[in-house]
């Protein structure tokens, strides 16, 4: 009888602590995220400068814009699947703005060509903005006004409403950094630094 009554007052005991913990444990709201897409030529490319922005928590590159479901890096480089070669970005709105992403996606592209950045030709290569929403639609005119009006240039890349985007193949993440002999090599010879520089000066 005496090891029963023990029994039970230990379970009351940890049911009780239990419950204590439950209420006392606050409640963890996670963070608010948002999402961004863009298409710059090369997706190798795009991913450096945004992964070096304060606020962005994740990048992917991948494929978007175009028709044919799960395509394949081949597919999309040899044209037709109608995908462009794009990056997806999740960032923290309290610690960056869409408005910033604008600022670091337009210096990192050549606005000017239709279907080709830099070195690289055809529509897979074009440059997008595939917004997510309406205010994100708004501020993606004005940024493409506010370069026309002060850079004085004739603006090509796309406005359009985001699609499902398709992640590249895992060799294409973070390239940079998995093969970045490689990649500097191919950057400079696509010339892309060099034309930046025409375009924007020292401006990142």
């Amino acid at each position: 009888m005496t090891v029963q009554r023990f029994s039970h007052g230990l379970l009351l005991a940890v049911l009780l602590v239990s419950a204590a913990a439950a209420i006392e444990a606050p409640e963890v709201t996670p963070a608010p995220t948002a999402t961004a897409t863009f298409a710059g030529g090369c997706f190798w490319c795009m991913q450096p400068p945004f992964d070096a922005l304060k606020g962005v928590i994740s990048t992917t590159v991948g494929y978007t814009g175009g028709h044919q479901p799960d395509p394949t890096y081949k597919e999309v480089s040899a044209g037709g699947t109608g995908h462009a070669e794009s990056i997806q970005i999740v960032y923290d709105p309290g610690l960056t703005s869409y408005q910033k992403l604008l600022e670091v996606f337009w210096h990192n592209i050549d606005p000017t060509t239709p279907n080709r950045e830099f070195c690289d030709e055809g529509s897979q290569y074009r440059s997008a903005i595939f917004y997510h929403d309406e205010t994100q639609k708004q501020l993606a005119e004005a940024s493409k006004e506010e370069i026309e009006d002060g850079k004085k240039l004739h603006v090509v890349t796309q406005i359009v409403p985001a699609s499902t985007f398709y992640p590249a193949e895992d060799y294409h993440q973070k390239y940079y950094r998995k093969n970045p002999v490689r990649y500097e090599f191919y950057r400079l010879s696509c010339g892309r630094d060099r034309r930046l520089r025409e375009l924007w000066g020292s401006e990142k």
